[in-house]
Parts: structure tokens; C-alpha cells; sequence
């Protein structure tokens, strides 16, 4: 019965039950966002060897220093107070 585990049908069946249950629009871009992601660890695991133990400012990549930035507050008008007149047309 187990004599090799994960036989070739087994793959087939997991990606049959991947494909249905994310449907297959949103595959490739599960699949960018995972080859994304496996980039920046790659890169931070090579930037923490070079470092060889300097202590140093972590460095981010650029799509989380951009998401970090706070965006600037639309502008609000100031409220009226209670007693302030209205101006009216007539």
C-alpha cells in the first residue's frame, strides 16, 4: 500500500483538487505572488550573510518601504458650530 509515498497519481490528484478549489484564474497569480515572496527571502537570507554578524539596520525590499509610506489625509472641511447664521438666497 505505502511502499514510496507520494506516487505520481497522488500529484495529480492534489493539483486536480488545487485547481478546483482556487479555480484557475487565480493560480498564476498565487504562483507570481509565491515566486515573489521566495525572491525577497532569498535575497534577505543573502543580505544576513553578508552582514556576518555586523549588527545593521534591516534592510527591506522596496514593495514593503513603499507600503509602509502613510499616505496623506484627504482634506475635511472645517464643522459648523451650532450658532453660526447660515447665508440664504431670496
Amino acid at each position: 500500500m505505502l511502499r514510496n509515498g507520494l506516487e505520481p497519481w497522488h500529484l495529480l490528484i492534489v493539483a486536480i483538487v488545487f485547481i478546483v478549489l482556487f479555480g484557475s484564474r487565480k493560480l498564476p497569480d498565487t504562483a507570481r505572488a509565491l515566486g515573489k515572496s521566495m525572491r525577497i527571502l532569498k535575497s534577505e537570507a543573502k543580505a544576513m550573510k553578508a552582514d556576518d554578524g555586523v549588527a545593521a539596520a534591516p534592510v527591506e525590499p522596496t514593495s514593503v518601504q513603499m507600503a509602509a509610506e502613510p499616505a496623506a489625509a484627504p482634506a475635511q472641511p472645517e464643522p459648523k458650530t451650532v450658532g453660526e447664521p447660515t447665508a440664504t438666497t431670496g
